[in-house]
């Protein structure tokens, strides 16, 4: 069912753009942008929350020296009866980034938030609050659930380019009000450098924002972490992060294309000093683990995951798998047997069991890569084979499992939304059907591996509604 933006979430923005005054594109490219180090502290690169259920949810923020994390809560943008929630301290060790866990929650409720920053040295000295909004999951089958989800951002060398306004896709996506965004991999293209300029074949030339750590491959922490702040000097990012919570996944790109557990790098590939990609997995895996809001993966938690499942009330449970940790090592997928295969035993056996507790409705699993590459094992629209479905949870260990995808965006519960392209799907009784995926006409400078298989339970008859973005995506 769709959810008409109401005017409070709208202007709940004004807080996350004063905020990203601080962060302007570079007039002259080659740099990044130089943060003043006198005053109070300050949150340059905005919030975002994630992970978000009926009764919970993260907040992150990134200061710009250490600080104090405080987050306050209302039921209202005035903040009137404000609850307040005190978080980690800020430091070098998470490159000056933390997440705060908020509880107890009205379900179903859009939720008002603002971080301050507090000098940890004098607590009343607090930078300008930066603002946000979430809603909360409901607890009941009235409202429907609308969410988005994509991949793969500023990949090719194309990145933040200021004469087209930046990434415009995401506001383009907030317009649509989801509930949540899920971002289903290559969240950075760590292996993929950003030079200032790039020819174009009508002769023009596209213009990036650039920094140092994109300039090369990333290999060290330091040079992962720099390429997660790259995309948030985007305006248009920082505003969607304020409005929309965030599911997050990670594929190859967040550490190298296609890479796997004890692969070691040719000593003829040069850009690589670092050849061991545990190595690089590694401090890619710590970046990633700073630079989003994931409730299973706090940094430094060495037992901490990425795969987990969201529950978004009873119409929808969303199953996040990481399908490049715990694979084995990349082959044609020819061999006759697998018994690693692309998830390892214990995420398999933990997809399973999970799949059988779930009363949800909806069963949405994010695969970062595709489950199944071989049309042959593709049933025939309202049928499912009993080799389709196994190869849902542990698909051949193929050595490249990328496709081209685009925004898509799902409504489950409720009638299809009126804008865009449209393509309805009513799913059979008993069937699993693995949506095909649209592309924009404009999105031709990143490919994703993302896919998004919906499982309805047999008891009720659900619409499913994919939409290409109005426009591309990064």
């Amino acid at each position: 069912m769709s959810h008409p933006p109401s005017p409070a979430r709208r202007s709940v923005l004004r807080g996350a753009l004063a905020a990203s005054a601080a962060v302007t594109l570079p007039t002259t490219l080659g740099a990044a942008p130089a943060f003043a180090r006198s005053g109070r502290p300050a949150a340059p690169w905005g919030v975002q929350a994630g992970d978000v259920t009926a009764h919970s949810g993260l907040v992150w923020v990134r200061s710009d020296r250490p600080a104090r994390m405080i987050v306050e809560t209302a039921a209202t943008e005035s903040f009137r009866q404000a609850r307040r929630w005190h978080g980690p301290l800020l430091g070098p060790g998470t490159d000056l980034t933390g997440t705060t866990r908020l509880h107890g929650l009205p379900a179903g409720e859009q939720i008002h938030y603002r971080v301050l920053l507090a000098d940890p040295d004098d607590p009343r000295r607090t930078g300008e609050p930066v603002t946000g909004t979430f809603r909360t999951t409901p607890a009941g089958r009235r409202r429907g659930v609308r969410f988005l989800w994509s991949g793969d951002l500023a990949g090719q060398g194309w990145g933040i380019n200021p004469d087209l306004g930046g990434y415009r896709i995401y506001d383009a996506m907030a317009r649509l009000d989801p509930d949540f965004f899920l971002c289903s991999g290559d969240s950075i293209y760590a292996d993929g450098p950003i030079s200032a300029t790039a020819a174009l074949p009508d002769g023009s030339t596209w213009r990036n924002v650039t920094t140092e750590e994109k300039s090369k491959v990333a290999e060290t922490l330091a040079e992962y972490r720099g390429n997660f702040r790259y995309n948030l000097l985007d305006d248009n990012l920082r505003r969607f992060n304020a409005q929309v919570p965030s599911i997050v996944q990670w594929d190859d790109h967040e550490v190298r294309n296609n890479w796997y557990p004890g692969e070691v790098i040719a000593d003829s590939v040069t850009a690589y000093r670092e050849k061991r990609l545990d190595v690089l997995a590694a401090r890619a895996r710590r970046a990633f683990s700073e630079y989003f809001p994931i409730s299973t993966l706090p940094p430094g938690d060495r037992n901490g995951r990425v795969y987990r499942v969201m529950r978004h009330g009873p119409l929808l449970d969303v199953f996040v798998l990481d399908m490049r940790t715990y694979r084995d090592a990349n082959s044609p997928g020819t061999q006759a047997s697998d018994p690693v295969g692309i998830l390892g035993a214990e995420q398999l056996a933990w997809l399973k069991r999970e799949l059988a507790r779930s009363r949800a409705v909806w069963k949405v699993i994010a695969a970062d890569c595709r489950s199944a590459s071989s049309s042959r094992t593709r049933p025939r629209a309202g049928r499912t084979s009993r080799r389709w479905r196994r190869a849902i949870p542990a698909g051949p260990s193929a050595g490249n499992c990328r496709s081209r995808s685009c925004c898509g965006s799902s409504s489950t519960g409720g009638s299809p939304a009126r804008c865009g392209l449209r393509r309805t799907c009513t799913t059979p009784r008993r069937s699993t059907t693995s949506p095909r995926e649209r592309r924009s006409p404009t999105s031709s400078r990143s490919g994703s591996s993302s896919r998004a298989l919906l499982t309805r339970a047999p008891s009720r008859r659900a619409r499913w509604t994919a939409r290409s973005a109005p426009s591309g995506c990064s």
